[in-house]
């Protein structure tokens, strides 16, 4: 292998621009076809990005603040996506080689269907509130209070493919909670109803002005339906340690290590601790606040602010990796949070390739499909790859 250890980090929604079919994709009536994650975030604030300046973000896209510089060790281009949809599974199947071609079903519109509420109700003996679409947090400061009253099950939705279920921990404990949502994911396993994913969302506190989600939520995940990069990767005995979310979007296949994290900041933290040690295979982050905390909420500011967080955890990341290590950074779609609407954007996403080894760097002809990153971290493993994509681990010098 060229890589002893491959790290990469899917910094979830930050897209580089809207993609060329984003004229296929709407937000509350308007198409995608102006929304630019990245480079509007910088229009509305001061970005300042030193270490992902460094590394030629500012290579891939004009970013306002932040410059075109000569690369020396990285290489960098932006990737369109091939699938259809523009959600964190799509995005995440296709950069392990899977493409979704029939995009996962969303209720953000309608709620879900009254049968199966009423099956989810007769099942779990509790009746529901909610069935919006809604932000997590919102919703518990509505119906918060009326859960505590009635241990009524506060279902919700989002813009993805996703049955959200709020619970307070003291009202129904943790093990009633997963067992409802395991209920609940049967439920919606069948073609007319089916999800991305069912979501606990447990919570804390006494009342609507101090409700909190705990670091215990639950996801209930489709397992990809072909095997993936991931699978290759275990089947031939690497390490496959997944951070944060990934474990729960691949529902755990192919993946032989994992933890949760609780915020950006603890991923990059657990990343970092991945480089002191000695492994060999793939270490795989998605840093979860960009989109969960910023994007569907519509904060330009506060994204910015989580950007400039993780560009300053860089460093410490950097110092860390071997000469024998590849750091790719890179996204699953966008979240445009100055665009209409709460819903994921269309677009192209970054793909920065750094390497200590490096004797050049450079940009690269756009890629043709995520899944370019998975055939190239196969290409370097020497083990199968999906049917998709192509490496450009030859083009890294």
């Amino acid at each position: 292998m060229r890589f002893k250890r491959v790290f990469l980090i899917v910094m979830d929604s930050l897209g580089v621009g809207a993609s060329e079919d984003a004229h296929q994709y709407f937000n509350e009536g308007v198409d995608d076809t102006k929304a630019n994650t990245f480079g509007h975030i910088a229009e509305s604030m001061d970005l300042k990005i030193p270490n992902l300046e460094k590394l030629g973000v500012g290579n891939i896209i004009p970013i306002k603040g932040t410059k075109s510089v000569d690369l020396t060790s990285s290489y960098v281009t932006k990737i369109r996506e091939k699938s259809l949809g523009k959600d964190t599974m799509t995005g995440h199947w296709e950069i392990m080689g899977l493409y979704v071609t029939t995009p996962f079903q969303t209720f953000t519109d309608t709620g879900f269907p009254k049968e199966l509420l009423d099956e989810l109700e007769q099942r779990t003996g509790r009746k529901i509130i909610g069935n919006i679409a809604a932000s997590g947090t919102e919703i518990l400061k509505d119906l918060g209070e009326e859960h505590m009253r009635t241990g009524d099950l506060i279902v919700y939705t989002s813009a993805d493919s996703v049955l959200q279920i709020a619970m307070h921990e003291e009202i129904i404990p943790i093990e009633e909670q997963y067992r409802i949502s395991a209920i609940a994911r049967d439920i919606t396993m069948r073609p007319d109803w089916k999800v991305g994913r069912v979501i606990t969302r447990p919570f804390l506190g006494t009342n609507k002005d101090n409700f909190k989600r705990t670091s215990n939520r639950k996801d209930y995940a489709l397992k990809p339906s072909e095997e993936t990069t991931l699978n290759f990767l275990n089947d031939a005995n690497y390490d496959v340690i997944a951070l944060g979310k990934i474990n729960d979007i691949f529902d755990g296949y192919g993946i032989n290590k994992y933890s949760k994290t609780v915020s950006n900041d603890d991923g990059m933290k657990q990343i970092t601790e991945w480089a002191k040690k000695d492994f060999t295979g793939l270490c795989f982050l998605n840093l979860v606040d960009f989109d969960a905390l910023y994007g569907h909420r519509r904060d330009p500011h506060g994204y910015g602010k989580a950007i400039m967080d993780m560009d300053s955890q860089l460093p410490e990341l950097i110092a860390n990796l071997n000469d024998d290590d590849l750091l790719i950074l890179t996204a699953d779609h966008g979240n445009d949070p100055t665009y209409v609407g709460t819903d994921h954007t269309r677009e192209f996403v970054p793909m920065i390739a750094y390497s200590k080894s490096f004797k050049s760097g450079g940009n690269l002809p756009v890629l043709s499909t995520f899944a370019d990153l998975g055939s190239t971290i196969s290409d370097n493993f020497k083990v199968k790859k999906t049917e998709h994509g192509h490496s450009f681990l030859s083009k890294l010098k």
